[in-house]
This record gives structure tokens, sequence and C-alpha cells, in this order.
């Protein structure tokens, strides 16, 4: 990899620094929905969805419009039953998110008379909001100076400055944080934090970087971008077989079973059971968090199902109004095909 020399170093001149990235955003950033809108709101919907998702999913599966459209603003949002919440978010995974989403809505209703607050301090103290969500709404809802460190500015950061320690570790991420403030641009946040997320999801993206075209590379410390940043070694991926059952009633009502579980409660999915000895008639494979999953479904009758506490035969008229992790949607349409 090519890589024009330093010439000066941003905290040096950090106003050039920001005018050099700024001018280039001014001409190249991409348009988004949550970038045409100073609407804390909707921002702050974007900025939970993207935690953990791609752009591409998030705009290209239309996941934040159909959000917007089903809860279009705070009050809609806070008085809609959390199951119409969690299958407006059904597909986007860690569903703590949408929960967390519900919570800020009620919380600003009941204590910002149904305004979001402006104050970055009264944003922060806000349910499910931590430091970069705070100053990302800060920032492109109400232009506030205020610093954000997500995962492209934390790389950014670590070929701007030749930062050689892993940046996942507190230690790391407290300076991170540090030079997100001194670099941060005290008249024109917005549009230079949008500038600092669109470098390092181009020209400083994680495969690949084009230093030789970047607009900030005279500012940037490293000579080895294609080595940093530097992370702690990835946890080993735990293998584990799941066995669930397929079961009808009578009027084609499938049984389901609500999970419990701190990452999917409120959710409905195929029973697990641990005793079956039939073959299955469907196997997949799914990945979620560290864990490889192979889910094994079987079939079985209404007259042969031991029904638990937590089951219940749920009409076909209302599956698809009801919330399921996305492996057992899959699963579930897949079989529904089969018998069409």
């Amino acid at each position: 990899m090519l890589k024009p020399p330093a010439t000066v170093h941003p905290l040096d001149k950090p106003a050039a620094f920001q005018k050099a990235l700024i001018e280039w955003f001014r001409l190249e950033g991409k348009s988004y929905p949550w970038r045409d809108t100073e609407d804390p709101y909707a921002i702050h919907i974007s900025e939970v969805m993207l935690q953990q998702t791609t752009i591409t999913a998030v705009l290209g599966k239309g996941f934040y419009t159909r959000f917007l459209a089903s809860f279009p603003d705070i009050a809609t949002l806070a008085h809609a039953e959390e199951r119409e919440v969690l299958a407006a978010w059904e597909g986007l995974g860690y569903y703590s998110r949408a929960r967390n989403l519900q919570k800020t809505a009620r919380a600003i209703l009941t204590e910002h008379e149904g305004v979001f607050p402006r104050d970055h301090a009264d944003i922060l103290k806000l349910p499910g909001i931590g430091p970069y969500t705070a100053g990302a709404i800060a920032s492109f809802a109400y232009n506030d100076s205020q610093p954000i460190v997500d995962g492209n500015v934390a790389r950014v950061f670590s070929r701007l400055f030749d930062f050689h320690e892993e940046i996942d570790k507190p230690k790391s991420l407290k300076q991170l944080w540090i030079w997100a403030q001194e670099l941060v641009s005290p008249e024109e946040p917005r549009l230079y934090n949008s500038a600092l997320m669109e470098l390092g999801q181009t020209h400083c993206a994680k495969a690949n970087p084009t230093c030789l075209s970047c607009p900030v590379a005279h500012f940037c410390q490293t000579g080895i971008a294609d080595e940093l940043p530097k992370k702690s070694p990835r946890k080993k991926m735990t293998e584990v077989t799941e066995h669930a059952i397929f079961c009808q009633d009578a009027n084609g009502a499938i049984l389901l079973q609500q999970e419990t579980g701190k990452r999917r409660t409120g959710l409905w999915k195929l029973p697990n059971r641990d005793d079956l000895t039939s073959q299955a008639i469907l196997t997949q494979n799914y990945v979620i968090t560290r864990y490889k999953v192979t889910l094994h479904i079987h079939a079985i009758t209404a007259d042969e199902v031991d029904m638990r506490d937590d089951e219940r035969f749920i009409p076909l008229a209302e599956l698809a109004d009801t919330p399921m992790p996305a492996p057992y949607r899959k699963a579930l349409n897949t079989l529904m095909d089969q018998k069409a």
C-alpha cells in the first residue's frame, strides 16, 4: 500500500484538518435520509439501527423507512405495544435496541413533554443512549460541537495518529475520545462528524484503504494504514445444536413458544425440545454473536405434543405480525413453502 508521508500533525493545525475534511465531504459525501433531516427522533432511530447493521441492510431492505412509517414520532412509539415494536424491528436482531428506543420515547414523553432534549447532558441521561449516540444526536440534529467515536472513527484515528494499541481496550477508547474532543469542529460539527464517518466508510475503510486519494492524507501519521487498527483477538466460535418442533392444529395454526431470554424476550419461535428422536424435516445453520448454531426441525402432530405454559397455537393470519427471530422466521417460511 502506497501512502504519502505526513507533512503536518492534525493536533498542530486542527482547523486545517477540519476544513480539509469538510470541503471533501461537501463535494463527495453521500446522501442518506438521516443526513437530510435535523429531526433528532429520526436521527436517533438511524443511529440505533446502524449500531449493529450495515447501511445497505438498513436502507436496501427498507428497515429505516418502514420503522418510521409505523412509528413516525415519539408519541406513536411511546404508546405502541411492545409486540408491534419488536415486529417492526424483526430482521435487525439485538432486540434490546428496539426496547431501548421505546423506553427513550416514553422517557421523553414523561420527562421532557414529548420534545427531544437539546442539551447533550440531558440526551445522555435518556435510557439506552451512550456517549456515541448522544454525541451523534447532538451534533447531527442540533449542530452542537460534540465528539463521536464509533468503529469508523476509531479506525480513522488509529491510522491518523499511528496508534498501535488495541482499540477495544478501555484505556485505548479513552484516548480515542480525547482525540475526538480535540479535533471536533466548533463551528460545523454536523458536517465534520458526518465527514469523519464518511472517511471511515470510504478512503479509510477496513480493507484496502485508498491513502493516495485521501483528502487528509498529509495529516495522517502512519505508514502502515493496512495494518491498523489493532484489536484484541476474537473469541472462537462455539458450535451449538438446537432441536425444534413444527406442529399445526386442525385449523392450521402453528405452535410457537415465547422467548424469555435476555436477548429475545417477547419474541416467538418454533418450540425447542431436547428429547426428539425422529428425523429432522429441515436443518439450517445460523450465526448469533459468537455461536454457530445448527437448527434441526422435527414434525410432530397436535395429538402428540406436550404443550408448555409458554407455548400457544398462533393462527396463520397472525404470523406476519408475530415478532420472531430471523432464523426461525426463515425456517418457518421454508416449511410453509414446502407445504404449499
